[in-house]
């Protein structure tokens, strides 16, 4: 069961360290630490995302800002309480790590730096909207399953044809999602005037594909890629 369960929540980035290690909890009697990684984008530019892991995963490796790793695990959430409100914040959780051999395969390994595929539920209605620019968007938040009888909640961006087909799903919705984990700044204007520059994450959809006969609806609804 929970080998399935981990199937429908993958991740794979290769990046750079570039924060201290943190400790942030125990649990079991066993310690678990943050960092940051900077996972670069095909274009100039990268995403800095969080990372959770075991102190059991890095025996014998030294993570520290510079080192340059491969990280395999799962996107999940947590609530947490702040300014008088909770948050949604989400983490990549390393399953497992390791170090590129050479050069040769760290190139190789850049050229898919940043994976993940999401298998789970539409959980809140979709929103679709345009930019400035006229560029179409959906909001989606995803809800997967993992062991225990806990779920994580994803955000996700769906763009183009995806974002005009993700506006015709409905809560409960059975769906498969493919695409890269990105970070995004924003800025918050708080009740006194004070703006907060914050950052975001949340998977920008590349494919899509509805489960028909699971979900069973009427009419046709097909996904395409971008």
């Amino acid at each position: 069961m929970v080998d399935k369960v981990i199937q429908t929540n993958s991740v794979t980035i290769v990046g750079k360290i570039v924060s201290e290690l943190e400790f942030s909890h125990q649990m079991y009697g066993e310690g678990f630490y943050t960092f940051y990684i900077e996972v670069p984008r095909l274009s100039e530019n990268s995403d800095v995302l969080p990372v959770t892991i075991s102190e059991r995963l890095f025996v014998g490796i030294e993570l520290k800002p510079g080192v340059e790793l491969v990280i395999e695990g799962q996107l999940r959430s947590y609530n947490r309480y702040s300014d008088g409100s909770n948050r949604l914040l989400l983490t990549v959780f390393a399953r497992d790590i390791y170090l590129p051999h050479d050069e040769e395969e760290l190139l190789e390994l850049r050229r898919k730096p940043n994976e993940i595929f999401l298998d789970g539920y539409i959980c809140k209605q979709p929103v679709y909207r345009t930019t400035p620019f006229g560029r179409e968007i959906t909001d989606l938040l995803v809800a997967v399953n993992r062991p225990y009888n806990k779920s994580d909640y994803i955000p996700c961006i769906a763009w183009g044809r995806n974002a005009r087909f993700s506006e015709k799903l409905r809560v409960g919705d059975h769906v498969r999602l493919w695409g890269r984990i990105q970070s995004r700044e924003y800025q918050k204007k708080l009740p006194d005037g004070e703006v907060l520059n914050k950052v975001a994450y949340e998977v920008s959809i590349s494919k899509m594909e509805y489960l028909k006969d699971e979900n069973n609806r009427e009419g046709k609804l097909k996904a395409e890629s971008v």
